[in-house]
């Protein structure tokens, strides 16, 4: 009897599966990056340092309003600039030579970065509930059990949906790895410029008031400032958080698309093997 040639067809990889799995990688780096020693003192203790610093302007002011507003601010923003380390983070695969692994594996390559930094979301959420909660009331923020649960509710939406903001640019430095810090370190601080962390984004021309409506964490930080003052109605609150949602999603699709690309053109050119 002739032989029988049998075929398989691989099964391409739920996107939800394959971020569980880069999410474990982003877990093991995690651990190997910290230990809960060097997490508290190394990074929790420097990061509450700065959040004091932006208040003190505020006391160098002598005015109680600023000394709030500034606060909340970083302490918001500590966040952010802790899930821009996927800048970076996203390039290791390129730096270690497993990249191309990831281009010729049957999933697609998006989900695998969505997961590659996650390790980044729970930690900078961390970073920024010890800012606000524990350090919040010795700068005048007060917080009732309800108003406070919803703020870190809010909070960690934010997160979610910044997260997507900073793996678009991770996308962008793939074509460039040297660029990463610069880009990361750049990006954070314009957000934190335009999104009304340490001044009103009424400040700025109409154009860049558009622009920093675009991003979460304009619309998630001002439902964090109402609750603290106490003048959010529920449906503000959740008018806000659905802003911040469904700004969240179309980064998130940028960011994918852009990963798409940068494989597709990748292939073509034989180029993702090499730094460029």
């Amino acid at each position: 009897m002739p032989d029988t040639l049998h075929t398989e067809t691989v099964r391409r990889p739920r996107a939800l599966t394959t971020i569980r799995a880069a999410g474990l990688v982003a877990a093991a780096d995690m651990r190997a990056t910290h230990t809960v020693f060097t997490w508290s003192l190394g990074w929790l203790s420097r990061v509450l340092v700065q959040v004091v610093f932006f208040a003190v302007i505020g006391v160098l002011l002598e005015d109680a309003g600023a000394v709030q507003y500034l606060f909340l601010g970083q302490a918001v923003m500590v966040l952010v600039a802790e899930l821009f380390f996927a800048v970076p983070s996203t390039t290791w695969e390129r730096g270690s030579g497993t990249l191309p692994l990831l281009v010729a594996a049957p999933a697609a390559l998006w989900p695998v970065f969505v997961g590659r930094s996650l390790q980044w979301l729970p930690s900078g959420l961390a970073t920024s509930t010890v800012a606000l909660f524990a350090l919040g009331p010795l700068f005048g923020l007060t917080w009732s059990l309800g108003s406070g649960t919803a703020a870190w509710a809010v909070l960690a939406v934010t997160g979610m949906a910044m997260y997507p903001v900073a793996l678009t640019l991770a996308a962008l430095v793939l074509q460039g790895p040297r660029w990463r810090n610069v880009v990361s370190n750049v990006g954070h601080t314009l957000i934190m410029l335009i999104a009304g962390v340490t001044v009103p984004t009424a400040i700025w021309p109409g154009w860049l008031q558009a622009v920093g409506q675009s991003l979460p964490l304009t619309h998630g930080l001002q439902a964090i400032r109402d609750l603290e003052a106490g003048v959010a109605s529920t449906a503000s609150v959740l008018t806000g958080t659905g802003v911040t949602l469904g700004l969240g999603a179309l980064w998130l699709a940028a960011a994918a698309g852009l990963f798409t690309i940068f494989a597709e053109r990748g292939r073509r050119a034989g180029s993702i093997a090499f730094q460029e």
